[in-house]
């Protein structure tokens, strides 16, 4: 995840579109709603987007119930989107959109949720799927704000270039071969649709070594590591945000939170 390509800097902050991907189960939406409460802990602006189908962001921000997914405002979309004869616009008018569909967070995070990009995994080409992706290309990033994406699991995002746009991928890591292969997949995918800053979070482990070693090989910068935490399984379990029960695993992503604001900040 080597330059980055920033869209705004600012002097004493910076505003950054990050997306959170990795294989299904390593972690990714618990970092992607930690970093968030996080961020608007310093004083960013934070806008948190559920880009993943599944929907399970909002526990992890400590949100009880999911806003309206935008993918739901059919008349909305058709409007903005839909053209005569089956025709649809690639660039509609989405500006207004997450202050307008999403809802508050705790910590002051803006919340959306995206909804179904694609019907039945064929990648469809229609009002709805186009919407959706100029959404996520043109999430405007203002002084001293933070747009978090957590991504659908796996590859197919990257395929379909929803992803397309951000300044920066993090992919999250677990022990293991098949989470390895998928952060390769992840590298390869990305550079196609312009992402070449990618970053790694090792989770659920006290000894990341061959992991480690693995994404070094690779050429991915790593974060930082995140022990295996009772505490974010019992989070998991329960609904509940990961950042309202401490422990070491939200201490690690503090950490983590820290190093990526301190090569960001290098970056300005």
């Amino acid at each position: 995840m080597s330059v980055i390509s920033f869209q705004e800097i600012y002097i004493g902050g910076f505003s950054i579109k990050l997306a959170v991907s990795g294989k299904g189960g390593v972690g990714k939406t618990t970092l992607s709603g930690t970093l968030a409460r996080l961020f608007a802990r310093d004083g960013y602006k934070v806008l948190a987007i559920d880009a993943d189908p599944d929907m399970n962001l909002a526990s992890s921000l400590g949100v009880k119930q999911n806003p309206r997914p935008i993918s739901d405002y059919k008349d909305m979309i058709q409007e903005r989107a839909g053209m005569p004869m089956g025709m649809f616009k690639l660039n509609p008018k989405v500006d207004d959109v997450v202050e307008s569909c999403g809802c508050d967070a705790p910590d002051g995070v803006r919340f959306a949720v995206m909804g179904t990009l694609d019907s039945g995994g064929t990648g469809c080409m229609c009002p709805a799927s186009s919407f959706l992706k100029a959404l996520l290309r043109h999430v405007i990033s203002r002084e001293r704000e933070v747009v978090i994406l957590d991504m659908e699991a796996g590859i197919e995002h990257l395929g379909r270039g929803t992803a397309r746009g951000v300044d920066a991928m993090i992919v999250v890591v677990e022990p293991g071969l098949r989470s390895v292969e998928t952060v390769e997949r992840i590298k390869r995918l990305g550079e196609n649709i312009g992402i070449t800053n990618l970053m790694a979070v090792i989770n659920k482990t006290d000894e990341p070594g061959l992991i480690q070693e693995k994404l070094e090989e690779m050429g991915i910068p790593i974060l930082g590591t995140i022990p295996y935490d009772p505490r974010l399984v019992q989070a998991d379990l329960h609904g509940q945000a990961p950042i309202d029960l401490g422990g070491p695993g939200v201490e690690a992503m503090k950490r983590i939170k820290d190093r990526l604001v301190e090569l960001l900040e290098k970056k300005a």
